[in-house]
């Protein structure tokens, strides 16, 4: 496993609110024709989630593999959506599956 040398807040720049609201932990986001392009000269953090969104994922998901906290992974994702990169499924009020809140349960324990 290998260690961060920045502290999650200094990936934000201090930031703690995305800048899209509701952005919640079942939120799928999917890397779109823009972040393939970016995604020779993309860097840190930026390069990961363009990786790992090749086929869609959750928010949650995203945190357990980036090694950050969700409000992180949140403002990372907002702002990967805001320069066209990502696009975002925001999900309705419908109830979370059980197969999600599994996947979200392991991903919590691979940490």
């Amino acid at each position: 496993m290998t260690r961060r040398l920045a502290r999650p807040y200094a990936l934000v720049g201090g930031r703690t609110t995305p800048s899209l609201p509701d952005l919640r932990i079942e939120t799928q986001v999917r890397r779109t024709a823009a972040g393939l392009r970016a995604l020779p000269t993309a860097v840190f953090e930026r390069r990961e989630i363009l990786l790992l969104c090749a086929e869609p994922v959750s928010i949650a998901e995203l945190a357990v593999r980036l090694r950050v906290p969700l409000g992180v992974a949140r403002v990372l994702v907002a702002d990967a959506a805001a320069d066209g990169g990502v696009s975002v499924d925001i999900p309705d009020d419908a109830p979370i599956s059980v197969e999600l809140l599994q996947r979200v349960l392991d991903g919590l324990r691979a940490l």
